[in-house]
């Protein structure tokens, strides 16, 4: 079980939406210091907070990182970015991209965190995953961050002996600036987040944070077919 009262925290991402809401909500539940990353980190107010520069897909930014925040006990592996261009017609290079960040840029923060995790008795590795994990849509996302879930199940495995908590959390459509464009419904962003730091600190290994990735994750066993699958 890990408890964000005095903990120190790692935020990948954390000028976006939920990147924001994350540094906050951890700040409202006790944190000492909370690392505030992303590739041309925002000022805060509050002096427990630690603007951080951090480019996911670059290997040496994520190892400066590692060396700059040496007492993080969680980290929020937070930052993606989205496309909705069929595979059929985007470049191969814009795929490459979002994986290098969605896929790769994750796993690097995780392998360069994990011995300061350790150093601290485990801490806990958050990967924010989606909805679309489990559910094919046009373009590379969703296939992006089904490559994150495994890869976060497969990190549950290897960093269980240095016990290290890894929490996968999964969300529908997210009132942020990623979704700004989108005519959906969509979840407001501090419950979102209140739902995964409330996993985290239950112990859970997966969070279901909205109605959407319950229902979906429900129904992922149903046959492949270009229909809504439905239960009787």
């Amino acid at each position: 079980m890990t408890r964000l009262q005095d903990a120190v925290v790692l935020v990948t991402g954390a000028n976006g939406g939920l990147g924001i809401e994350f540094v906050n909500q951890a700040l409202e539940r006790g944190a000492r210091r909370v690392y505030a990353t992303a590739r041309t980190p925002r000022q805060w107010d509050d002096k427990r907070v630690v603007p951080l520069a951090l480019n996911v897909t670059d290997e040496a930014s994520v190892a400066a990182a590692a060396t700059a925040a040496p007492d993080t006990t969680v980290v929020v592996n937070n930052a993606g970015v989205s496309g909705r261009q069929s595979l059929l017609t985007v470049p191969l290079a814009e795929v490459r991209a979002m994986y290098d960040t969605n896929v790769f840029g994750a796993l690097a923060v995780a392998q360069a965190f994990a011995p300061v995790l350790a150093a601290h008795g485990g801490g806990a590795l958050v990967d924010i995953h989606s909805a679309l994990s489990w559910l094919a849509k046009s373009g590379a996302y969703s296939s992006s961050k089904a490559a994150l879930w495994q890869i976060t199940n497969s990190l549950r495995l290897d960093l269980a002996g240095q016990k290290t908590h890894v929490l996968g959390a999964h969300l529908g459509y997210t009132d942020t600036p990623m979704t700004k464009d989108l005519t959906v419904e969509k979840e407001d962003p501090r419950n979102i987040v209140a739902a995964i730091y409330d996993g985290l600190e239950a112990g859970a290994h997966e969070v279901l944070a909205d109605k959407t990735s319950r229902d979906i994750k429900e129904k992922k066993t149903c046959p492949v077919r270009l229909r809504r699958c439905t239960r009787s």
